[in-house]
């Protein structure tokens, strides 16, 4: 190959391209990305960024050495918009054409978003600018704050929100937060982090609507002009909640409607096999984007350990090497650092090991009924967490 492509320039892309040259690749290597940012490290925008803990020049995932040996044609800023395979040609949104050897791809995810005129106030939290533009809003002085959605990625917002003295109300379709992921038991544990903290979680009813209250601000996505702002959401039971600020923390989608067409299989993410392969030669997948043997994983470790994995195989033109880890995820709220590895069930029942919720400090395990352990969650418990996460890795116990 002389040319390799690496659609998406994050994590996933990123480690990719390391990956390639770490292998011995020395042809040309180009990276997109739609941001006009260098890699960066996503986790924190939703805490120390959002709290203003970080800046955005700390949250770089190479410094100017390592980019420099990595010696990468950077086409930031602009988005593929189309990928032919039998041509080897992505073409971009501004009408150039690409000839390639070989493609990476690491589109990533984006925020689903609620129907409706868009509104100023209203913010999904994906990107580094996002989080700018959310983080301004909430330096303005106190502001009532609403979030969509009790996940990992809602909780963080909240639990930085209240950090910064708002009043937050997180509104929760399921029952609890959490549920499927942790089970009942956890869940609850979860929803009473919030309420701990002064936030008031609503569960059980999603969100109608929302609308704006008369003012008008600044369009937020640089297309000028303005936009009416946010005032109030209306619940599904009809009940009414004011609104200064909104994040919409509803989960993602992958990031492929722009290979449509393109032979590329897709299914919930990008079509491959364990080892990133897509079933068109020249082409792997990594990261969120990635349906690998029937799974998309949505986790940091996943997408920065896989793309070594697709590289090789990318290189070696065929599979070569599969990736299999236990999933895990981290998630630091109120102060708590959660740390969940392995996959729950629905029939798995939960045993605490040590500590107790009450106490804010555990080690918990999920079995199934014969005494399998299928996962294990901690909190604040990270040295214990690590040896019954190595513990479950060996025994193999978990789906991937």
């Amino acid at each position: 190959m002389n040319t390799i492509t690496v659609i998406g320039a994050s994590l996933a892309g990123l480690h990719a391209a390391l990956a390639l040259r770490s292998e011995g690749y020395d042809g040309r290597l180009v990276m997109i990305g739609e941001e006009h940012h260098r890699p960066y490290d996503r986790p924190p925008l939703s805490k120390e960024f959002l709290t203003g803990a970080l800046t955005a020049e700390r949250l770089s995932l190479a410094d100017a050495e390592e980019i420099a040996e990595l010696d990468a044609d950077w086409l930031l800023g602009t988005r593929a918009e189309g990928l032919d395979p039998p041509s080897r040609t992505v073409t971009l949104t501004d009408g150039r054409r690409l000839s390639t050897d070989g493609v990476v791809l690491a589109t990533g995810a984006v925020p689903r978003t609620l129907p409706g005129e868009p509104l100023a106030g209203v913010h999904t939290l994906r990107t580094l600018d996002d989080a700018a533009a959310l983080r301004e809003e909430l330096s303005r002085g106190q502001v009532r704050v609403v979030v969509i959605g009790a996940g990992f990625i809602g909780a963080e917002v909240a639990s930085s929100c209240a950090t910064l003295g708002h009043s937050v109300t997180v509104v929760e379709a399921a029952a609890q937060p959490l549920l499927p992921q942790l089970g009942a038991r956890m869940a609850a544990f979860c929803a009473d982090l919030h309420t701990d903290h002064g936030v008031t979680l609503l569960t059980g009813t999603g969100v109608r609507a929302l609308h704006p209250d008369g003012r008008r601000s600044a369009r937020g996505d640089g297309a000028g002009g303005e936009q009416q702002r946010v005032g109030w959401v209306e619940l599904a039971d009809g009940r009414s909640l004011p609104a200064d600020v909104v994040v919409v923390g509803i989960g993602v989608r992958p990031a492929t409607d722009w290979l449509e067409g393109s032979g590329i299989p897709l299914d919930d993410g990008v079509v491959c096999d364990a080892g990133g392969v897509t079933p068109v030669p020249g082409v792997v997948a990594v990261g969120d984007v990635a349906r690998a043997a029937g799974h998309r994983a949505e986790h940091w470790t996943s997408a920065m350990e896989a793309p070594t994995v697709a590289a090789r195989n990318l290189l070696a033109g065929t599979t070569v090497e599969t990736y299999t880890a236990l999933p895990y995820f981290w998630s630091d709220q109120y102060g708590i650092r959660l740390q969940l590895a392995g996959s729950r069930a629905g029939a798995d029942t939960v045993r605490l090991v040590e500590g107790s919720p009450e106490d804010r400090s555990f080690l918990a395990v999920y079995e199934r009924d014969d005494g399998t352990p299928t996962a294990v969650l901690a909190a604040n418990r990270p040295r214990p967490f690590m040896r019954a996460r190595r513990e479950l890795a060996r025994a193999g116990m978990a789906a991937v």
